[in-house]
């Protein structure tokens, strides 16, 4: 059960960009929750990928590297690191608030501002479909995660379970001493671990890293 306080906008990641547009999203949900206690999001979030990515159990260097550079996409708050208090929250980006309309609309404009912020050579995209709309880093340096059964040579998309094999990935990441600055030294990294395939960028599409998992 949480004890914390209130969250304090102040407080969280890039609210430069984002403030203006959370205040209006926690004044359109309950007061119950917008006023109820703050616990630490990765303590917040209790999904299959956060499940897996087991961040309590990480050693102390790869908590500094998660809390350094995973960054959350929020119905709720736009995007947040590790380490901002949050309330609990059960809010979807294919949603809509009163008077607000559709969050995927609304946080669009800002969080992509927001994300112009962060400097790096490469983005690993675990994020869900519902999510990927919200914003679109650049192409060139983002490698999406996907993940694959394999049976008889013909491959099939894993849909919810996929979200385990990415906080696998995301896990496997942050305990390596140093992040792969391209896609072909994620590539080659990752392969250490998992059976997967790079697959280069064509039309509007970014580059993609298929794991291949066991059905």
């Amino acid at each position: 059960m949480q004890k914390g306080k209130p969250v304090s906008l102040t407080s969280l990641s890039f609210g430069k960009d984002l403030n203006p547009t959370r205040k209006k999203t926690l004044a359109a949900i309950s007061s119950k929750i917008a006023n109820g206690p703050s616990a630490k999001a990765i303590d917040v979030y209790s999904g299959v990928l956060y499940q897996a990515l087991d961040y309590q159990n990480l050693n102390a260097a790869a908590k500094k590297r998660a809390e350094k550079s995973i960054v959350i996409i929020s119905a709720l708050f736009g995007a947040l690191k590790l380490t901002d208090s949050i309330p609990t929250y059960k809010l979807d980006m294919a949603k809509s608030l009163p008077k607000l309309g559709s969050l995927n609309a609304l946080w669009k404009p800002v969080v992509t501002k927001a994300m112009e912020s962060i400097k790096t050579d490469l983005i690993i995209d675990c994020r869900s479909s519902t999510y990927q709309g919200v914003w679109t880093p650049d192409l060139n340096k983002t490698v999406g995660i996907r993940v694959f059964t394999e049976k008889n040579g013909k491959r099939s998309v894993v849909t919810h379970m996929s979200k385990k094999t990415r906080g696998d990935v995301a896990k496997f990441l942050v305990m390596q001493p140093k992040s792969p600055k391209t896609a072909q030294e994620l590539q080659k990294l990752v392969a250490k671990e998992f059976k997967c395939e790079l697959v280069k960028p064509e039309g509007k599409k970014s580059w993609f890293l298929d794991v291949i998992v066991k059905n």
